[in-house]
């Protein structure tokens, strides 16, 4: 049974951190009730979900993807590169003990947000970006060598996180909004999508994912190319730079 830990939104959610978009209101009761939504998508198809414990004093503590990255046998347990996220990785830390798998921490100077590491096949893309440096991926790419990964660096300047601008279907293809991709050709397999919001998308098995029912055009898209879609709504983390992918984060043992 696949396994995902997520984390409640916390009132103070408007007061997140911001790096391409401009401020706006955030409904914290709409975005409760989306984030009940999207955590039931995943209990309907028999998934196995952990809430961590609340964190109602991080306002970003709902995008919970960032704080730890699972691979197979070994969860990273990430250190953010805002500084306001740090105390995050407690909580997230407790709960991959509590699972028995073995883990291991990116430490200073590295930063590592598990937003910006996408992963296909054997390969974990990891993001350049304002959160995610050069140590963290060299910190990484020390961790998986040994298990048969290879770790690929790619630039990201134009979003928040590299799984802001793509992600990945089930086949390997990446997907992404082309104008927001620093660098397409770092992807062997590139589908160009037409709206930013259908960027992301969660794999939920080999031929449905998951994605935002603000992409209405990237629904149309994949439903051509014959995968099964279900959309949710997440506007208010989209404001927020969030989108479907940051709000969970699978246990892979």
């Amino acid at each position: 049974m696949p396994a995902l830990l997520v984390r409640q939104p916390s009132p103070r959610l408007v007061e997140g951190e911001l790096t391409h978009l401009p401020r706006v209101d955030v409904d914290a009761d709409l975005a409760r009730a989306q984030w009940d939504d999207y955590v039931d998508v995943f209990r309907a198809r028999g998934w196995d979900v952990t809430p961590l414990s609340a964190a109602d004093e991080n306002p970003d503590g709902v995008f919970v993807e960032d704080t730890v990255v699972f691979f197979d046998g070994l969860a990273v347990i990430t250190r953010p590169g805002a500084l306001s996220r740090r105390d995050e990785i407690t909580t997230a830390r407790r709960a991959v003990a509590a699972s028995r798998i073995p883990f291991a921490e990116i430490d200073e100077p590295g930063t590592l947000e598990g937003g910006d590491v996408l992963k296909v096949g054997r390969t974990a893309y990891v993001g350049r970006s304002s959160r995610t440096n050069d140590a963290g991926i060299a910190q990484l790419r020390a961790l998986l060598a040994p298990r048969g990964w290879d770790v690929v660096a790619v630039p990201v300047t134009k979003v928040l996180h590299l799984k802001t601008a793509v992600t990945a279907l089930a086949d390997g293809t990446v997907i992404g909004y082309e104008p927001l991709v620093d660098d397409v050709s770092a992807f062997p397999t590139f589908l160009p999508i037409p709206e930013p919001e259908g960027s992301a998308v969660v794999v939920l098995d080999d031929r449905a994912v998951l994605i935002s029912a603000s992409a209405p055009r990237t629904v149309a898209l994949l439903r051509e190319r014959g995968w099964q879609v279900v959309e949710t709504p997440v506007t208010e983390f989209e404001k927020l730079e969030g989108c479907v992918t940051c709000l969970s984060v699978r246990i892979r043992t």
